[in-house]
């Protein structure tokens, strides 16, 4: 117990260093609201390179003390597959030893986090503001293979919402990024995957659909979807990645929220520009290394690939008016019942806006709100409001066996 009491105490200290400082508005706000970010890569980052992130932990955008210096409360950990591991077949195993990572987290720091499941459960576990909870979000279905039966056993495992696809088409959905549109669509397995996740009580993750499939899911689905991480596309033109005012409109007609992203590529056009450049490439390279498996030599890192771009297109500077341009924007073609935020930290190699590097930024965010005019209850539903309704009416649809 008195070891717990000094983990605590040394993550506590960067507040604590902090606590003869007035806090702004958005300071104090931010530590009264209900915070929900839908999309946060810590997992990928932990298989790579283990951390304690009990801790303040160098180079990361989330862990324990920036989270509470920021006021989050739930934080959906992305459990994040790469075309090249569905083409090798080790997403299912990936995605299981994601999973694993964060129960591990969750293990060594229990005072500091707990698994989240289910919104009912969030006042017992939220222990009076001290922990930080954890929920699951699947990026990328293709740890499900061809094998419905799977849903269950990752539903079972805490996955509460999954992207149906990423960079590249796979078994269920066509990709915004993809050339090839191989469904055109949803593919007759992903109508069965909507289908059990409505049953399941999984939310449908819209975010990098294309946008047939996006239709195809919005006419499929019984329950509400979500967008866990997107931007909107007026402010970039031609990026299909960023959902269409049309689009947008259909995800909250159906009664979801738009979590709007911070990535500098989904708020700048330069930068998307270049993300655009990005996954051709990176789609280039990975068929490369598939058909290097195929000849039997050993491929390349999908790991290596990203360090050698990365050195080549350094992020652009974007500010934070960026994300708050995005945010007035959906408020007033969505409504605000309808907007959230899934930041993608750790998930975007830093290119972030100038004041929303990480989850210690939130109240920047809220201060920016405030300044243009936001109510404090339109703050609340978009910092975590929106998506807490979303889940339960998911939740309430489902059948389960």
């Amino acid at each position: 117990m008195r070891i717990a009491a000094l983990a605590l105490a040394l993550a506590l200290a960067p507040l604590a260093a902090h606590a003869d400082q007035p806090l702004s508005a958005g300071q104090r706000f931010a530590q009264d609201a209900i915070i929900v970010d839908t999309h946060i890569d810590a997992p990928t980052g932990l298989l790579r390179h283990w951390a304690d992130l009990g801790l303040d932990t160098p180079k990361v955008e989330f862990d324990y003390p920036r989270a509470r210096q920021g006021g989050l409360d739930i934080a959906f950990m992305s459990i994040y597959t790469s075309p090249g591991e569905d083409a090798a077949g080790t997403a299912t195993q990936t995605a299981h030893t994601q999973i694993d990572a964060v129960e591990a987290m969750v293990g060594r720091r229990p005072e500091q986090f707990a698994v989240l499941r289910s919104p009912k459960d969030f006042e017992r576990l939220n222990a009076h503001n001290q922990r930080v909870l954890l929920a699951l979000g699947m990026e990328n279905g293709a740890p499900i293979g061809d094998d419905l039966s799977r849903l269950k056993l990752f539903f079972d495992r805490g996955v509460r919402y999954i992207t149906l696809a990423h960079s590249e088409d796979n078994r269920i959905s066509d990709s915004s990024y993809s050339r090839k549109r191989t469904w055109k669509g949803l593919s007759p397995f992903g109508e069965k995957v909507v289908d059990e996740m409505n049953r399941l009580g999984i939310m449908v993750d819209v975010s990098h659909l294309s946008d047939d499939a996006v239709r195809d899911v919005l006419a499929r689905s019984k329950a509400p979807v979500i967008a866990s991480h997107s931007g909107l596309r007026h402010f970039t033109p031609g990026f299909e990645r960023n959902l269409s005012d049309e689009l947008a409109k259909a995800v909250a007609a159906k009664g979801g929220v738009v979590q709007v992203v911070f990535g500098n590529a989904f708020v700048d056009p330069a930068s998307a520009a270049d993300t655009q450049a990005y996954f051709v490439a990176s789609a280039k390279f990975e068929e490369e290394q598939a058909a290097a498996r195929k000849r039997g030599e050993t491929p390349k890192s999908s790991e290596a690939f990203d360090k050698q771009w990365e050195a080549a297109h350094p992020p652009r500077t974007v500010k934070i008016d960026a994300v708050l341009d995005q945010i007035d924007y959906a408020v007033k073609l969505l409504g605000a019942d309808h907007v959230g935020i899934g930041s993608d930290f750790d998930g975007v190699s830093g290119a972030l806006p100038e004041g929303l590097k990480s989850v210690a930024d939130y109240p920047n965010l809220i201060d920016g709100m405030k300044a243009r005019g936001h109510s404090d209850e339109t703050i609340r539903k978009v910092l975590g409001g929106n998506l807490l309704r979303v889940w339960g009416e998911v939740e309430a649809k489902a059948v389960r066996s």
